[in-house]
């Protein structure tokens, strides 16, 4: 399956050492992961989306993109293929407007048995955009179209809001695409607006991290709060970082349990969602 990784800052960040230079980090996934990499991140509030299906550690373009992205919110994702071809269009992250969306997971038989009918789910203005032909982007159109329903697309979505859209979305892929085997769908996921960003585990593992032992920037950072260095008591964060595997460094890092979602929005406050259903709560 794929590599995900999300991180959502209320300070810009350089993102060289989770996507290149750490033991365990995304581009060194790639090595079992070969099938197409992406990486987006916002400037100005817009999001810049490079993609290429070629092997992202060998890629001299991924390297060039990660050694200069600094932003407050990044999502990057290597691929191994399991629905369509080795193409750029079925590369992650998928783009529409302010969103962008990353998926680790599988819809069995998505391409032969249940593409027309998730297709059918996504508004037919959104429709025509589709352009690849993976499961992923479907369910991304899906989720947007939900998301539209509570209004239009280029405004703010609170962290709570974008939550029930994509749990109801992920309700319909699994009433929709029932496996006969009783095979279950995997739809582990990120997404983002740039400054709303939710996950959900479903299914493939994922990391979360608010906060480090020490900050090696603690001398110099002028937003560096009790939050950034030990567990939210408030449920504010500095920042969150998302990982299908913990990266070795400074971070202290949590798995989210299947079923579960986290995300913050523009306010920074740690919003999770268990399978049982919401809740709001800092991390023990």
């Amino acid at each position: 399956m794929c590599r995900l990784f999300g991180f959502r800052s209320v300070i810009p960040s350089q993102m060289h050492r989770s996507l290149i230079a750490a033991d365990n980090a995304l581009g060194r996934q790639s090595e079992r992961h070969p099938d197409g990499w992406g990486v987006a991140y916002y400037v100005d509030g817009a999001p810049h989306v490079t993609r290429s299906p070629a092997h992202a550690l060998g890629d001299a373009l991924f390297h060039r993109v990660s050694g200069v992205v600094s932003s407050e919110t990044v999502l990057a994702h290597v691929r191994k293929a399991t629905q369509g071809a080795l193409t750029v269009l079925n590369c992650h992250p998928f783009q529409y407007g302010r969103w962008v969306f990353a998926h680790n997971g599988d819809v069995p038989g998505f391409l032969d048995t249940h593409r027309e009918a998730l297709l059918s789910e996504v508004d037919p203005r959104l429709r025509r955009f589709v352009l690849g032909e993976t499961d992923s982007e479907t369910i991304f159109f899906m989720l947007l179209t939900r998301l539209e329903a509570l209004g239009p697309l280029a405004q703010p979505k609170a962290a709570e809001d974008v939550m029930a859209a994509l749990a109801a979305t992920l309700r319909d892929v699994d009433r929709i695409a029932v496996q006969p085997d009783g095979k279950a769908n995997l739809m582990t996921c990120i997404v983002t607006d740039g400054t709303t960003m939710v996950a959900h585990q479903g299914g493939k593992e994922l990391f979360l991290s608010t906060y480090k032992k020490r900050c090696s920037d603690r001398e110099s950072c002028a937003s560096l709060a009790p939050h950034c260095e030990a567990p939210t008591t408030t449920g504010r964060v500095n920042h969150l970082v998302l990982s299908s595997e913990p990266l070795h460094g400074e971070n202290v890092w949590e798995p989210l349990a299947p079923g579960e979602m986290v995300g913050v929005d523009v306010r920074m406050i740690l919003e999770r969602r268990s399978a049982a259903g919401p809740r709001r709560l800092p991390l023990a």
